[in-house]
């Protein structure tokens, strides 16, 4: 592990990571919040409501790690958490709203990009951060069987899939690179 107080490049990298990375659970847990509130008032969706609670406990699990990560290593959280809690909810909500197949396709989206993003971590930790590399290593795996979940719930059969699904990882891509900094 880097010491936390020792100034660098490699230091500064490892808290934009973490910063990213405690930006996208957080957000990932108030999407799930978004289309739970739909789902959970609905006595007939019941079971997506149960699935998507199993899938938000994931999250938040990620997240509590992060939370333990940044306080450890003096990281600050993005400045920018209410919008990602507003923006996460609205997008959860909205997807939800629009039906099942539509919020798993909003997550498949999610999941891609996040996957994707911690595989590129993974690469970089590898040799420098072995114990973060495992914790980046397990939750990419989490992100993936929920990703494949989504893909079994239909999210490929989501009214306008791919343009649902290319505006959702857009987003995505975006807040990881504002969250880095900010």
């Amino acid at each position: 592990m880097s010491d936390p107080k020792k100034p660098g490049p490699q230091r500064q990298r490892i808290a934009e990571m973490l910063r990213v990375d405690h930006a996208g659970e957080y957000g990932a847990v108030a999407i799930y919040r978004g289309q739970r509130a739909i789902f959970d008032k609905l006595p007939h969706k019941a079971r997506m409501a149960a699935l998507l609670e199993e899938m938000e406990d994931g999250e938040a699990h990620h997240l509590s790690t992060f939370d333990r990560l940044l306080a450890e290593r003096k990281v600050r959280p993005t400045v920018l958490a209410p919008l990602w809690n507003a923006a996460g909810f609205g997008l959860g909500a909205a997807t939800a709203l629009m039906g099942e197949k539509s919020a798993m396709a909003c997550t498949a989206a999610v999941e891609d990009v996040i996957e994707k993003h911690y595989a590129e971590q993974i690469d970089e930790l590898t040799d420098s951060e072995p114990d973060l590399c495992e914790t980046v290593q397990q939750f990419r795996e989490d992100e993936l069987a929920h990703k494949h979940t989504a893909e079994d719930e239909g999210a490929h059969q989501a009214p306008f899939y791919r343009a649902l699904s290319g505006a959702i990882k857009i987003g995505c891509r975006a807040a990881i690179k504002i969250a880095e900094k900010v």
